[in-house]
């Protein structure tokens, strides 16, 4: 696989992003298809009662204290949109591969703690699920099985919630502690883009801290397109240079930036790869944990808009209607379908243009 070289961006991007207000120093170059990811007991309530060092009203409702891991030392990293990243940098592939063949897919995932770099210059000591940032993206069809083993190789106890999943919290989704592992089994009974993400206590400084990730859930007869992507939006809450996330900016929700993927800002220096003429799906997952989206790509009408389990658009409607936007709340997740009408460079952005001016922003960089 080809390394993307970081280079200057075209007038077209510039316009595109910059003028729209989404930043200035935007640089592109080639990546996409050819890219690969940035190397680099108890129960489980998502609320509740407090009790931290940085703040006496933040949850500590798992029995652990985490004042000695929570981020809350020192001066707060900070999001440049006009910064672009060192040499080295390599983007997330967010090209989707097929379903697996099979109707049984045994996984591991592994809960692992990683300094990694979120945004050109910006490093966070992320919870990870397999070391990434979203954790890796799961696939199947209607009626397929997960048999998913959890082990904990992290400092504090960790769980894992499936949305696509219909089970006791209680037993399944529970807290477990480091050095355990624990297999959870479910069947897939409905299709969508559903979330995945510990529910330990605090969720949210879990979820925000990266415990989190997309399994797609196909629906039946779901027809082939020539070109297929995931992008998982997320908010960053920046705490300091290789530390953890600021818990207090979560629970306000005054983020710093907003990552595709896991890196704010990633497609633009490595723009994704699309054909013109050739169909195109793109599976959008906001985990948010707090902000929606509005997932659009400018200078395309999408045809096809399938979200939380249903069509809400398709090519037969007798009114031939098409949508701007695929609008989803923190946890929800859906697929667009479109055509790029010919070659040049299309933004995509959340249309929440607060959010794209903080990182939710990328490039299609499209052939003939």
């Amino acid at each position: 696989m080809r390394r993307p070289l970081i280079i200057a961006a075209s007038a077209l991007s510039a316009a595109l992003l910059a003028g729209a207000g989404f930043g200035v120093g935007i640089a592109t170059g080639d990546g996409g298809h050819g890219s690969t990811p940035v190397p680099g007991g108890t129960n489980h309530p998502e609320s509740g009662p407090s009790g931290h060092e940085e703040d006496p009203q933040l949850a500590t409702e798992d029995g652990h204290d985490h004042a000695g891991h929570e981020g809350s030392k020192g001066t707060p990293a900070t999001y440049d949109a006009t910064a672009v990243p060192g040499f080295g940098f390599r983007p997330r592939d967010a090209v989707l591969p097929p379903a697996p063949t099979g109707r049984r897919h045994k996984v591991t995932l592994t809960i692992t703690e990683k300094v990694i770099e979120v945004a050109p210059g910006v490093r966070q000591r992320a919870w990870t699920y397999n070391g990434t940032l979203p954790g890796p993206v799961l696939r199947g069809k209607v009626g397929d099985t997960f048999a998913v083993t959890l082990v904990n190789k992290g400092s504090t106890g960790h769980s894992i919630d499936f949305h696509a999943s219909q089970v006791a919290p209680d037993r399944k989704m529970r807290t477990i502690e480091p050095g355990e592992q624990l297999t959870y089994t479910f069947t897939a009974e409905r299709a969508g883009a559903f979330m995945y993400h510990c529910g330990s206590a605090p969720a949210l400084h879990h979820i925000g801290n990266g415990m989190y990730g997309a399994i797609i859930i196909d629906p039946p007869n779901l027809t082939e397109v020539d070109q297929e992507f995931v992008v998982v939006q997320s908010e960053l809450a920046l705490g300091p240079q290789d530390g953890l996330a600021k818990l207090s900016k979560l629970y306000t929700a005054d983020y710093d930036a907003v990552a595709f993927n896991g890196y704010a800002g990633q497609y633009r220096f490595a723009p994704l790869t699309a054909t013109a003429g050739k169909r195109t799906r793109i599976w959008v997952l906001d985990a948010g944990p707090s902000a929606p989206s509005a997932f659009h790509v400018v200078g395309t009408v999408f045809d096809t808009v399938f979200k939380d389990g249903g069509y809400t658009v398709r090519p037969g409607d007798a009114a031939g209607g098409g949508a701007q936007v695929l609008d989803l709340a923190p946890s929800q997740g859906g697929f667009a379908e479109f055509t790029f009408a010919e070659p040049g460079e299309y933004a995509m952005v959340s249309h929440r243009f607060a959010d794209a001016a903080r990182g939710a922003t990328g490039l299609f960089k499209v052939t003939s």
